[in-house]
């Protein structure tokens, strides 16, 4: 049986959202020394790539409508895989950075689907 494309979504919303919580309260220095926190988030990121990877190959035509989703497919490679090392800051700037307006994307289109 075929996933849901929406469980997807709910997927990248849900650890998107999630990252958020764990850097509640922190700079980028009190970040770089919590690996508990890098771990956590670092893992978000990966359960973020997997499911837009598997989105893409799924539903091309609602994978299309996330800005920038095979870098964010690649950066869960980088995690996964350590193609290269992936500095601290790199992540601190892509949580800052780049998360934001990608957990804005996934909950518009939830919303066009009919999701709260």
């Amino acid at each position: 049986m075929q996933r849901d494309p929406r469980a997807f979504l709910w997927d990248v919303r849900d650890s998107a959202t999630a990252i958020q919580g764990f850097i509640v309260g922190m700079d980028a220095a009190a970040y770089a020394a919590n690996d508990m926190a890098q771990s956590a988030v670092e893992r978000k990121f990966e359960i973020i790539g997997e499911a837009l990877s598997q989105l893409a190959k799924m539903d091309s035509a609602l994978a299309a409508r996330i800005p920038e989703l095979p870098q964010i497919v690649a950066f869960r490679n980088q995690l996964i895989h350590g193609y290269a090392t992936v500095k601290v800051s790199t992540v601190w700037n892509v949580v800052q950075g780049s998360l934001p307006s990608l957990l804005a994307c996934v909950i518009s289109l939830l919303q066009e689907m009919g999701e709260s």
